[in-house]
């Protein structure tokens, strides 16, 4: 779904305004990550490398009058606490190309050990990444297998150098992606701690921003500018191997860069990027002992603009979705009205997600300080699910951090997020701002090193 002419000249209007106000990078995710160089001898035939993140969170958001919490109030991906040390993301891979059999040829194989969305469904472990691109055509570079889809900024760039220990609210709802159990799974209430019943209500991995697939992109370089495109056909089935059913997911990207100068994940320049991706989705919804999923269209579309020219950074990005909306994940069923109207007095229709619409934004920025390892960040973020129905819901948030770089590899990030949700049609208190209301600052701390 295209953001409409309108909505554009917002957010570009938004947009030019925050370049006024770094380490968000105006880095080529594209190239960085899908290809090595293409000299002899100067790309290894097996670079072995990865990272770990260790964090602790703690979360001041209050229950509802009945003592029970809802997973916005609580750590993931467990969410059976409001306070957590945790090693959320440990990573292992290997990277090179086939010198010197063929330099034109390389590859990418990364596995997650740590504790998050992609390894605590399953089994405590999960390959990621495993690609392998063929630069053999001028122009159209070709890339196979498991590994990111284009798409948005928060999704697309390396994680390691996220200027946040938190994803948006709208990247985390709209763009992570949750599937669908294979048969109906009813939501799950809020709970008391210590929950007596998982909150986490899906039994497979996120998303994680990737598909497997075939990508062809490449860029295109005239004079300080950079040009880049990537069509991507996937399976539209996550981390999963194979395909779950006949329909094919389709991303388009494109980016235009002003570089500045620098190189790899920290050059400097201005860029400006869109994309596109549609495909569709079976959910089983039927309270009933039969498998019978329906089929549902699942469209996600953005733009947006990253600057980097130290010591000051800006970026924001607009997103825009239909389809398959995220409800929590306590909510399988995609819908966050558990009673279906009879009375559209006391029992409203609305709230099913599958068909829902939903939007949101991002603006941050960050400023080095000069002569020091210090740089302060500032995000400003929305999202509107369900747009347009009874149950829509706004979340918003204020993000202020700070990091310190021990040096290129290692840094430690500290954050407070002063957030806010509400269902738009609802008294306080009333409807699901009884769960909703006492959502508050959200402290954390996380230390990054890259071997």
């Amino acid at each position: 779904m295209i953001p409409s002419k309108r909505k554009i000249a917002l957010m570009i209007a938004g947009i030019a305004g925050c370049l006024i106000t770094q380490s968000a990078y105006s880095a080529n995710w594209l190239m960085l990550q899908g290809t090595e160089t293409e000299k002899q001898g100067e790309a290894p035939r097996a670079h072995v490398w990865g990272f770990i993140q260790a964090q602790y969170q703690y979360d001041t958001s209050d229950p509802n009058a009945g003592n029970a919490y809802i997973p916005p109030k609580l750590i993931g991906p467990n969410l059976d606490s409001q306070n957590q040390f945790n090693v959320n993301r440990a990573r292992l891979g290997v990277r090179g190309t086939g010198f010197p059999l063929d330099s034109k040829v390389n590859y990418f194989l990364l596995a997650e050990f740590g504790n998050n969305g992609i390894t605590a469904p399953v089994d405590g472990k999960h390959l990621t990444d495993a690609s392998v691109t063929l630069n053999h055509i001028p122009g159209a570079r070709v890339r196979v297998g498991l590994f990111k889809y284009p798409g948005a900024e928060e999704g697309l760039q390396a994680i390691h150098v996220f200027d946040y220990i938190n994803f948006t609210a709208v990247t985390n709802q709209l763009l992570l992606e949750r599937f669908p159990n294979e048969n109906y799974t009813s939501n799950v209430v809020p709970q008391t701690l210590p929950p007596g019943q998982s909150l986490s209500a899906f039994d497979k991995s996120v998303g994680a921003f990737r598909d497997v697939g075939i990508q062809v992109f490449d860029t295109f370089k005239v004079s300080n500018w950079e040009h880049s495109y990537a069509v991507m056909v996937g399976n539209g089935n996550g981390l999963n191997y194979g395909d779950n059913n006949n329909n094919k997911d389709v991303y388009l990207y494109w980016s235009s860069e002003l570089v500045f100068g620098g190189k790899g994940g920290r050059r400097e320049g201005m860029k400006l990027f869109a994309w596109n991706q549609s495909g569709k989705r079976y959910l089983d919804n039927t309270d009933d002992s039969v498998h019978n999923p329906q089929q549902y269209d699942r469209d996600r579309s953005g733009l947006g603009i990253k600057y980097l020219k130290r010591p000051f950074r800006a970026s924001a990005e607009y997103m825009d979705g239909e389809g398959m909306i995220f409800q929590g994940p306590d909510k399988p069923t995609f819908d966050v009205n558990s009673n279906p109207a009879t009375d559209p007095d006391t029992n409203p229709a609305g709230g099913d997600g599958s068909n829902g619409k939903a939007n949101g934004y991002y603006v941050e920025g960050g400023w080095y300080i000069p002569n020091t390892n210090w740089e302060i960040d500032l995000r400003y973020d929305v999202y509107n699910r369900l747009d347009g129905d009874r149950f829509e819901f706004k979340y918003s948030g204020v993000t202020l951090g700070t990091q310190y770089h021990f040096n290129k590899k290692t840094r430690i990030n500290a954050e407070a997020a002063f957030n806010e949700g509400e269902a738009k049609n609802f008294a306080a208190g009333a409807g699901p701002n009884a769960n909703l209301d006492g959502i508050d600052t959200r402290y954390a701390i996380q230390v990054t090193h890259i071997f």
